[in-house]
């Protein structure tokens, strides 16, 4: 795949010769040569097995899911570091590009996924991120159909780095979307905040203490399918990730031209993230997730949606968090614990990079 070498829907995977877990990645694995089949047919295709996959073609062939509309997204994943409390890349990898393919009412079926790994890198470390993706994929219920690896020099990936694309077919008469916000409606938000940005945080160290927090990457998939059987009023989903929970609900408010109005009480924040957001100076609404999920919801349906949301495994907490109003049009305000009302208002950059 993604060359002109033998076909093969990940690349150059033809023969089963040894690959040991005391080996290293050097850029001959890169070089769509034996030592690429040698990588791909002993690392990547016994974990990823599945017939379109197995048929060795440059692309996969697949059958399709259901009548309909499809869903597309894809995603880049350079987190640093890749092993972190909670997951590694290779989860992160998947949910997230799973996590978006639901977020519009679809059904994620397929998946890729592209390796770029560094000179030098352990056999050992990659064959574990692999592990973690075949079980975040078989959790979500979806198959990973084609693949690409590519090497470069020591110095010049960080490790490793994973893109991946999602292929979804849109469950019928779901019409979710951004735009779709309109004053009434109430914000529900799946559980607590900022477990994923302070997770990464401790793995690098950056934090001066230790606390178990981890973080909560997770496919939603599942969690959405049992909010859209339960209501057909549900408006906007999005999973508030790099920017937090203030950021996505921003993006919201200005493409669908209202307001949004939280309550801080209301809003969910572990202790232990809430103490290492107090000592670092970060607000929790703007650190990063990947296992929650923001729903805009009529107001007749979201006591309901939020019932069945907390009879899920990713949803248990689930609550009502504020509403969306008319007015400022495009704009984020809070009411604070103490009363006051404040502006949410989009950061300037990147208050944790390297997140996801």
């Amino acid at each position: 795949m993604g060359s002109n070498h033998p076909p093969t829907t990940f690349e150059g995977a033809l023969c089963p010769l040894p690959l040991t877990h005391d080996e290293r990645i050097v850029l001959g694995h890169g070089s769509g040569g034996k030592m690429t089949q040698e990588l791909i047919a002993r690392l990547f295709l016994p974990p990823f097995s599945n017939p379109a996959l197995d048929a060795g073609n440059d692309a996969a062939v697949l059958p399709a899911v259901r009548t309909g509309q499809l869903a597309v997204s894809t995603d880049s994943h350079v987190v640093w570091p890749l092993f972190f409390p909670g997951g590694d890349i290779g989860t992160l990898a998947v949910c997230g590009t799973v996590n978006d393919v639901a977020m519009v009412g679809a059904v994620p079926a397929y998946l890729t996924a592209g390796f770029i790994i560094e000179e030098g890198f352990e056999v050992s470390r990659l064959t574990t991120i692999v592990a973690s993706m075949r079980q975040a994929a078989a959790e979500a219920g979806v198959i990973i159909v084609a693949g690409d690896t590519k090497v470069v020099q020591h110095g010049k990936a960080d490790g490793l780095y994973i893109n991946t694309a999602g292929i979804g077919t849109v469950i019928a008469d779901a019409r979710i979307g951004g735009q779709l916000a309109a004053p009434g409606d109430l914000v529900i938000l799946s559980g607590p905040i900022g477990d994923h940005g302070i997770a990464v945080l401790e793995a690098r160290g950056e934090l001066g203490f230790q606390t178990d927090v981890k973080s909560d990457v997770a496919p939603l998939n599942h969690l959405i399918a049992a909010m859209l059987k339960e209501s057909d009023q549900i408006h906007v989903l999005r999973d508030p990730t790099r920017g937090g929970v203030a950021s996505a609900l921003n993006e919201i408010a200005q493409q669908s031209g209202v307001g949004i109005r939280l309550q801080e009480a209301s809003i969910p924040v572990r202790p232990a993230v809430a103490a290492a957001c107090e000592l670092l100076g970060f607000d929790p609404l703007y650190v990063a997730n990947e296992g929650k999920l923001l729903a805009i919801v009529a107001a007749g349906d979201a006591e309901k949606v939020v019932e069945r949301m907390r009879a899920t495994r990713y949803g248990e907490g689930a609550t009502i968090i504020g509403e969306v109003t008319s007015e400022p049009a495009g704009r984020v305000l809070m009411k604070t614990a103490v009363g006051s009302m404040r502006v949410v208002d989009v950061l300037a950059g990147e208050m944790l990079p390297r997140i996801c």
